[in-house]
């Protein structure tokens, strides 16, 4: 049976996203702090953009920097913010600092019976910030699944 992505809104503020992964939580942990795995599965497919570089100093104070090419836009787009906590391979927080109302994300990697459950929480500084982010689809939350899907083949991969 397929593991399911659950998107939902929790509050005025916060998006809380679930996910079952087929895979130890160190496994999933180093999935989403190795560039050159990030590389592998956090764009969607779908989306038509090519990551032109991926910078990840994962640990509590470290950066991140993203950058993406699109056939529709002349410059490329960037993704960047710091890591608040990192508590390998049980949690992630990291800031989005791309815009002004960037949330707070919050990750916990629980493993249970060599599966690890995912929790990702998007806390954002208000809900007029979180209903933008929503009506423009900048919150991320409707990519999320496909991410997920790209993310198994990824784990897949990986176990053997």
């Amino acid at each position: 049976m397929k593991n399911t992505t659950t998107v939902e809104r929790t509050s005025d503020r916060e998006i809380v996203v679930t996910r079952t992964f087929d895979a130890p939580a160190e496994i999933v942990f180093a999935a989403w702090t190795r560039p050159e795995l990030l590389m592998r599965w956090w764009v969607p497919k779908s989306f038509g953009m090519s990551f032109v570089s991926c910078e990840a100093d994962v640990r509590t104070g470290g950066t991140y920097r993203f950058v993406f090419r699109h056939p529709d836009f002349e410059e490329p787009v960037a993704f960047f913010g710091r890591y608040v906590e990192v508590t390998p391979p049980s949690g992630i927080a990291w800031t989005n600092e791309e815009g002004a109302d960037g949330p707070v994300t919050t990750m916990t990697f629980e493993e249970r019976d060599g599966k690890t459950h995912l929790v990702l929480t998007e806390l954002y500084p208000s809900k007029e910030a979180l209903d933008e982010a929503l009506a423009t689809g900048s919150s991320g939350t409707d990519a999320t699944p496909e991410q997920f899907e790209q993310l198994d083949e990824v784990l897949v991969a990986l176990v053997g």
